[in-house]
C-alpha cells in the first residue's frame, strides 16, 4: 500500500508503519519536502515541483503502482499523482482503478473542515470574530473536497474524531504516538507551584491570544508556573513535557490530536476543549472516557486553581492518559481500521 502525499505530523508514516507490524502488509508513505518542513520521517521524499511538472515521475509511479502495489490512500484531497490531468483527483482515481488497485481517502482537518458548520457547533471557533482571517477561502475549499469526497464515494478515514461531523460516512482512524518515546517515570504535580506549559505552535487554533493572559496572572500570583515554549524541536519535546505538570493544548477546534495524546503518553495533564461529539466517539472505541478535562477559554482559570486544589484527583486522570493512547493511539486501533475497512473489505 502507498499513503501520500502530505504526512501532516508524520502521520502518513506512523500509518504506514502500524500496518507493516501485522507482517502482512508492505507499506510505504511518500511525502513532498515543501509539506515536511519539520522533516517527518517518510519512505520517499520528493520536490512539489518534480510531482508537479515531470510527466517521467508521473508515469513511472503509476507503473509501479500498478506492478507493485494493490491499495493507494490519498491524504488531504491533494492528488497522489502530482499534476498528471492537471492535479484532477477523479481522473487520477479512475486512472488507477483501471489498473487493479483499490484507493481510498484520508482526512486530516482544514481541508474538510467546514467553516460555516464549525461556526453553528462552536462557541470558541477559530472561524468566528476574525480569528481565522481566510474563512473566505477555506469555505469554498472544505466545501469542493466534501463533494469530491461524496462523489468519489471511496472508502473514506479521518484522522480526528472531529472530522466525522463533517464526513459522517468515514471510519474514525486515529492518529498514532510512539508510546514509549513519550512515557517517563516523572512525578506529577508535586512542586509548590506547578508548572503549566503551552507550545503555541498555530495561536489561533490554540486559543493562545485568551488563555496566556490568563496563565500569566495565575503565575504571577505564584499559583503557578507558566511557561510558553517556542522554537523546540520536535525530539527535544518529550524532555518538555515530561518536566511539565499540566499542558494547555487547543480550545477552538473542539477536537484533540498529535500533541494532546503525546502528552497523555506522557502521563501530564493536558487541558483542552473537546467536544461531546468527540468525546463520545472515542469513549465508544476505547471503552472509558478520554482523559483529559473539559476546559474552556472562559473556564480554564477555574480548573488550573482547581488542579492546584485537588492534585490527587488530577493525578488519577492524568495516570488515565497513558492506557487511553495505548487503547486508540499505539498503532494497533489504527491498523484494524485499515484492515477491516479497506485491506480486507
Amino acid at each position: 500500500m502507498l499513503i501520500g502525499p502530505v504526512n501532516y505530523a508524520g502521520q502518513g508514516d506512523q500509518w504506514a508503519r502500524a500496518l507493516e507490524r501485522s507482517g502482512s502488509v508492505s507499506a510505504q508513505n511518500y511525502v513532498h519536502s515543501d509539506n515536511n518542513p519539520l522533516g517527518y520521517p517518510s519512505t520517499f521524499t520528493l520536490s512539489w515541483r518534480t510531482a508537479e511538472h515531470s510527466r517521467e515521475w508521473q508515469q513511472g509511479l503509476v507503473r509501479a503502482l500498478a506492478d507493485n502495489y494493490t491499495h493507494v490512500l490519498i491524504e488531504a484531497c491533494m492528488p497522489i499523482l502530482g499534476g498528471m490531468y492537471r492535479g484532477d483527483i477523479p481522473r487520477q482515481v479512475a486512472l488507477l482503478q483501471d489498473r487493479g488497485l483499490k484507493v481510498g481517502i484520508i482526512a486530516h482537518g482544514n481541508e474538510v473542515r467546514l467553516p460555516s458548520a464549525h461556526l453553528a457547533r462552536e462557541p470558541w471557533s477559530q472561524f468566528r470574530d476574525g480569528v481565522w482571517e481566510s474563512v473566505d477561502v477555506i469555505e469554498p475549499v472544505a466545501a469542493a473536497n466534501l463533494r469530491l469526497i461524496e462523489r468519489l464515494g471511496l472508502p473514506t478515514f479521518v484522522s480526528t474524531a472531529g472530522l466525522l461531523e463533517d464526513i459522517p460516512q468515514a471510519n474514525f482512524l486515529g492518529v498514532i504516538v510512539d508510546t514509549e518515546h513519550w512515557s517517563n517515570e516523572t512525578p506529577l504535580l508535586t512542586r509548590e507551584r506547578p508548572r503549566v506549559v503551552h507550545a503555541p505552535t498555530n495561536p489561533k487554533l490554540k486559543g493562545t491570544t485568551e488563555l496566556a493572559p490568563i496563565a500569566r496572572k495565575l503565575h504571577d500570583e505564584g499559583l503557578i508556573e507558566y511557561v510558553e515554549i517556542e522554537g523546540i524541536a520536535h525530539d527535544e519535546m518529550p524532555a518538555v513535557v515530561a518536566g511539565a505538570d499540566i499542558v494547555l493544548d487547543q480550545f477552538r477546534v473542539g477536537d484533540y490530536g498529535v500533541a494532546a495524546c503525546e502528552t497523555m503518553a506522557a502521563g501530564r495533564v493536558v487541558l483542552a476543549h473537546v467536544s461531546e461529539q468527540v468525546r463520545s466517539e472515542v469513549e465508544r472505541h476505547a471503552g472509558f472516557p478520554l482523559p483529559i478535562p473539559e476546559t474552556t477559554l472562559d473556564t480554564i482559570e477555574g480548573v488550573l486553581r482547581d488542579i492546584v486544589t485537588r492534585r490527587d484527583h488530577y493525578r488519577a486522570v492524568a495516570s488515565r492518559g497513558p492506557e487511553f493512547v495505548r487503547a486508540l493511539h499505539n498503532g494497533e486501533f489504527s491498523r484494524s481500521v485499515l484492515m477491516r475497512h479497506f485491506l480486507e473489505a
